[in-house]
């Protein structure tokens, strides 16, 4: 298949994927998938898009979980994006998750699929108290990288972007990306996979903003540690998962037209918070909609 053309795509992976940080379970999830996939849809609107991530799950576990629904979804296109949940775990095994990753890769790849992966950030530089986990981010780096290598996986590397780390891209909780973190996430992997009218415009630095006090970081970090840290080390403690009884947002090969549950020709993926957060929003409109 021609660079550039795909009409299954199918997304695993966590609550990056599922798009946590971009929209809320109230008005839909949207997420760099979904963005994704209204690019893909621009270029061929025969597209048909399955998301099988689930938030929370570490590497084993979507593994475990989703590459055998993927694989029988015969995708043309799948993104494997999984780790941040086992790196903050405090038994983190980089070669063990890195293994988890490579056997993804292996099969879909050998089943056809163009597959992409991405690196992650310097969480040092986005979250200060996480600077003891640095070198566990470049260690899984690294491996993806090899791993990547060894199979013809095509790697967004939003790990060596600087502006990766503005926290403009992420969200309040700082563990999600925002929704403009999102959509540069989203361009990034477009990028990786040559889509036609992707560039490497998603590494551009933001409009400089006015930097914060110490005194005002401090606070900052406090509010932070209380409001989300402090939860999810309460999560931990009681061996509760965020994703606990939760399944896939999207299991079935759909129109990105289409929302899953929806007759067919209903708006899709969220488009209300894709007018509300994306003015160049890819998401064909609906004909029945007033302007």
């Amino acid at each position: 298949m021609p660079k550039g053309e795909y009409l299954r795509y199918v997304a695993l992976g966590d609550s990056q994927t599922e798009g946590l940080g971009d929209g809320d379970d109230t008005v839909g999830l949207r997420g760099f998938a979904d963005r994704l996939a209204e690019h893909l849809a621009a270029v061929d609107p025969g597209l048909r898009y399955a998301n099988l991530a689930v938030r929370g799950r570490v590497a084993g576990q979507v593994r475990a979980e989703q590459l055998g629904t993927a694989l029988a979804l015969r995708p043309d296109l799948a993104t494997v994006v999984s780790g941040v949940n086992d790196l903050l775990r405090p038994r983190f095994d980089a070669a063990e998750v890195a293994g988890h990753m490579e056997e993804m890769f292996a099969a879909l790849t050998a089943a056809g699929a163009q597959v992409v992966t991405l690196t992650f950030p310097d969480v040092g530089k986005i979250v200060p108290l996480a600077r003891p986990i640095r070198s566990r981010v470049s260690d899984l780096n690294t491996r993806i990288r090899a791993a990547a290598a060894r199979h013809g996986v095509a790697v967004a590397e939003t790990g060596r972007a600087t502006v990766a780390t503005d926290p403009r891209l992420w969200s309040a909780d700082r563990l999600h990306a925002s929704p403009l973190g999102h959509e540069r996430i989203a361009a990034a992997v477009a990028e990786a996979i040559h889509l036609p009218g992707s560039d490497d415009a998603w590494t551009l630095p933001l409009p400089p903003q006015r930097v914060p006090t110490g005194r005002q970081a401090a606070a900052a970090e406090l509010r932070w540690a209380a409001a989300f840290l402090g939860p999810w080390l309460g999560r931990r403690l009681r061996g509760r998962s965020s994703g606990a009884g939760r399944t896939a947002k999207r299991p079935r090969l759909l129109p990105v037209s289409t929302t899953p549950g929806s007759p067919s020709g209903a708006q899709g993926l969220s488009s209300g918070s894709c007018r509300a957060h994306v003015p160049r929003c890819l998401i064909r409109p609906d004909p029945n909609e007033r302007p």
